[in-house]
Formats: C-alpha cells, sequence, structure tokens
C-alpha cells in the first residue's frame, strides 16, 4: 500500500468513527422514533413482509390403471375423498391397500392370457375391479368411511360388496367398526332382532315376502353384515348403518340389502369403555 492509499484509508477511517460518534450522540438525546427518524433507519420504515400462502388443501384421488391386449381387457379403479388425502398415515395405508390389489388383478389377468390363449371366451380374459371409499361420519376425532367396491373376474356377472373402516385421528391408526364393541355376540344382542324387522320390510319394499319362504336364505346375524358407524349431527355416533350384500341376505338378483339403526341403550352398553365418549343416543 503507497501513501496515497494510507491517506485514505486513515481518511476514511476518521470518517467512520465521527459518524459513529455522532449516531451515538443522537441516540443519547432523542427518542427511539426519532432516531430512527433522523438516522433514515431502513428496517423500522421497511413494510412487514406479505404472509406465507396457504398450504395446498388436500384434494379427492381417483387412481386408474388399465390395458387391453387384442379383445383382452383389464380396468382398475380406486378412489378416496379429501378427507383421507388430509390424514397421512390413512391415505398411505390405502394406497398400500390399492397397490397389493392391483398387483393381484394384474397376476390374475396375465394368468388368464395364458389359460386361454387362442380361445374364443372372451370373458375369460377379462378382468375390472373398482373400489370407492366415501365419508359415512366425519367427527372431530373420528373418520368413519365406507368402500364400495365392484370386481370381475369372468363368468356369468361380477359381485360386489362394501368394506368399513373407523380411523382415530388421536391415535393416528384405523380398524374395523366392530372393534369398537365390546364382542360379536354384544353386537348381536344390541342389533339382532331389530335388524331382522327392518329386514324384512326392505324385502317388502322391493316386492319379497318379509321372509324366504325356502329358507335359503333367513336374517343373516350381525357378523355377516358391514357395519357401519355414522352421525346426524357430526359431534357423536347416534346411528349404526348395515349392508347384507348380495347372497347374504337374499339371491344376487336382489342385489343388497341395508338398513340404518338407531344408536339405543343396548347398542352403548356394547360399546368399548374407551370408546363409549363417541357414541350418544340420537337427538
Amino acid at each position: 500500500m503507497n501513501v496515497h492509499e494510507m491517506f485514505h484509508v486513515k481518511h476514511w477511517s476518521r470518517s467512520v468513527a465521527a459518524a459513529a460518534m455522532t449516531l451515538a450522540a443522537l441516540a443519547a438525546c432523542s427518542s427511539p422514533e426519532e432516531t430512527a427518524a433522523k438516522t433514515g433507519d431502513a428496517a423500522a420504515e421497511a413494510p412487514a413482509p406479505p404472509p406465507s400462502p396457504p398450504a395446498p388443501a388436500p384434494d379427492k384421488v381417483a387412481f386408474e390403471d388399465n390395458a387391453n391386449k387384442g379383445e383382452a381387457t383389464r380396468n382398475f379403479a380406486y378412489a378416496w375423498p379429501a378427507e383421507v388425502s388430509a390424514l397421512p398415515q390413512l391415505a398411505a395405508q390405502l394406497t398400500a391397500d390399492r397397490d397389493k390389489l392391483l398387483a393381484e388383478q394384474k397376476a390374475d389377468w396375465e394368468g388368464s392370457l395364458r389359460e386361454f390363449e387362442g380361445s374364443d371366451c372372451v370373458g375369460c380374459v377379462n378382468r375390472d375391479y373398482a373400489m370407492e371409499w366415501q365419508v359415512v361420519a366425519n367427527l372431530p376425532r373420528y373418520l368413519s368411511l365406507s368402500g364400495a367396491w365392484n370386481a370381475y373376474t369372468g363368468g356369468a356377472h361380477g359381485n360386489y360388496a362394501w368394506r368399513a373402516l373407523v380411523w382415530d385421528r388421536e391415535a393416528d391408526k384405523g380398524f374395523a367398526p366392530e372393534a369398537m364393541f365390546t364382542s360379536p355376540a354384544a353386537l348381536q344382542g344390541a342389533l339382532g332382532d331389530a335388524w331382522c324387522t327392518a329386514l324384512k320390510g326392505a324385502r317388502v319394499r322391493k316386492g319379497m315376502a318379509p321372509e324366504d319362504a325356502d329358507g335359503i336364505f333367513p336374517c343373516p346375524p350381525i357378523a355377516d353384515l358391514t357395519v357401519l358407524v355414522g352421525s346426524s349431527d357430526r359431534k357423536s355416533f347416534n346411528r349404526i348403518g348395515l349392508i347384507a350384500a348380495p347372497y347374504v341376505a337374499g339371491s344376487y338378483a336382489e342385489g343388497e340389502y341395508e338398513v340404518t339403526l338407531p344408536v339405543t341403550p343396548k347398542v352403548l352398553a356394547a360399546v368399548k369403555p374407551e370408546y363409549k365418549a363417541a357414541f350418544a343416543l340420537p337427538k
């Protein structure tokens, strides 16, 4: 560094020191507001940063995986509502279920293509599967879901039925609705008579006799049905849905039988202690 450069460095240092002393003096005899105004404090005058944009709302999922080889077709669909997407652990569980079912369908289809190669049996090499989960009740702690599925694996017609699931947000786990009751026998005792009475009415509404005259399809036990826990007030489970899929309470031509029953003192008595707070009598 030459003398000329040293002069400017020393001069700059003296200027900085003088400025610092001036600022200190101003701060000592001025209010913070005056100091900010006199020193042109950019931080004090800078506007607040804009708020972060809200996270995108979860969306429903409608997955499809289809294929065809000549006249042989394979169709697969699996869907769930936005309420499921909002629960990552539940969405992961249903994703695993979806992937397992898809892998099984693919293996079955490939097997049928080998078995019926050269055959004119088109139905033998067609496969269809569709599952759609829907919300039955969305309570502060629990999300009750029903899953309607239908499948075709060859033959005269396909088949369809339902699944049920309750998700506990606090425990971050799911279970079958029946797990909320002390035992299958207790649930049968609480709902059996009301279910059989309601089934007779449902048969009459379909133009059938109240009871199956041939005795092939007597009133099935609750254990053979899909049990759904529902709510009319989004606060508590106060009603129970029961679905008998085809061949459970009647022939395939009769279709399903579905009834809704209110929660009664008998039902409340059958609920496990840890789930009592989630149930209530309808108002």
